[in-house]
């Protein structure tokens, strides 16, 4: 198993080159090349020799971690879990913006659920 630091930066703001994200968690660069590759990661300039990442990808990049030890994934299924994921995240977000525009939602949940 790949060792990597157990610190969680308080602040994940700024940027991180892929040696780094391997670094902070655990995956291997051929892993983290093959979530780029899938689109699961993206760097902020695509373009440049060395790209940087997003330092919020730490997260993201520790629940691969988790989940290929967990479920034995290989990266392919790395990439389609991660990408599941991240989508029921956007359709939750989506679904408490649209019942915050409804006033009355709560009631009618409650009604619902009687």
């Amino acid at each position: 198993m790949t060792q990597h630091s157990e610190a969680i930066p308080f602040d994940l703001v700024g940027e991180l080159s892929i040696d780094e994200l391997s670094e902070c968690c655990g995956l291997s660069l051929d892993e983290l090349h093959a979530l780029v590759d899938a689109g699961v990661l993206v760097a902020l300039d695509q373009r440049a020799a060395r790209p940087t990442f997003p330092a919020e990808y730490i997260t993201v990049t520790r629940l691969a971690f988790r989940l290929r030890d967990d479920f034995e994934l290989d990266t392919q299924g790395l990439a389609l879990a991660l990408t599941l994921l991240t989508r029921i995240s956007q359709l939750e977000l989506q679904a408490r913006r649209l019942e915050a525009l409804i006033p009355v939602w709560p009631i009618l949940r409650n009604s619902l659920n009687a």
